[in-house]
């Protein structure tokens, strides 16, 4: 299981799970969560792409709004129900709305520092880095590829939400060619449009970006997350093969 440790951020100490790969990392990845937070699940899949040979950090990117353990829920989100009452009655969406572009960047930047000296410490200074996303986390990985053009070379984007919006800050305003992006859009995603998908091409041609988008048939908004009625295990297991093809093309 990847360990959980603390880590400088933008106005505080985030805890983030670390997992580290068999030998010298081929390359660092950032993991930005989903909305329901740092848990067990997102342990779970770091260490899958751990096991791929590369260093990964996953932050707890609420920590402004309290930690790990006091934001995560206490019900069963397998259920549908449970889940539903999940986003009904926490503050999800105000954390959401609470993490501005602004604040963002400075936490990504504190997230990179970080990744760097792990990786240097594990004998690999100088790798380049990923970053991956999954729902509201997708965002966070446009932009952190946007932040870092050059260094973080490589996105995965997977049941993102609220991509493409009408706001100067929107992420598709600051993709970047010098990474290449893969998305896996959730057919079933009030979050995410066809149109918004299309959009969200354009913008990626006109960065001169190599990029990957496809639409997964049958997968719901959050089809990775197991431990919630949204899994949808086809759809985790695509995106496990883009993913990892995505990572081996850009780092090694």
């Amino acid at each position: 299981m990847a360990e959980l440790i603390e880590i400088p951020a933008g106005d505080g100490t985030a805890e983030a799970y670390l997992a580290r790969p068999d030998g010298t990392p081929k390359g660092g990845v950032l993991f930005f969560m989903d909305a329901i937070g740092l848990r067990p699940r997102i342990a779970e899949m770091a260490d899958e792409i751990a096991a791929w040979g590369y260093l990964v950090l996953a932050p707890h990117v609420f920590y402004r709004e309290g930690s790990a353990a006091e934001l995560s829920p206490t019900g069963d989100l397998r259920d549908p129900e449970q889940r539903e009452s999940f986003f009904a009655t926490s503050n999800v969406g105000q954390h959401i709305a609470n993490l501005t572009p602004d604040l963002a960047a400075r936490d990504t930047a504190a997230y990179v520092e970080k990744l760097q000296a792990l990786l240097t410490e594990a004998g690999a200074a100088g790798a380049k880095l990923a970053a991956t996303g999954y729902c509201m986390g997708a965002r966070l990985a446009i932009r952190a590829a946007g932040q870092f053009p050059g260094l973080v070379v490589a996105v995965g984007g997977f049941h993102g939400g609220g991509l493409v919006t009408d706001d100067p800050q929107s992420p598709h305003t600051v993709v970047t060619g010098q990474a290449e992006y893969v998305f896996g859009h959730a057919e079933n995603d009030r979050s995410l449009s066809p149109e918004n998908a299309v959009d969200l091409d354009k913008a990626l041609e006109a960065a001169g970006a190599t990029y990957t988008s496809a639409i997964y048939p049958d997968a719901p908004h959050g089809y990775t997350m197991s431990d919630t009625s949204s899994w949808h295990e086809p759809s985790y297991q695509r995106h496990l093969t883009e993913l990892k093809a995505l990572l081996q093309r850009r780092l090694g």
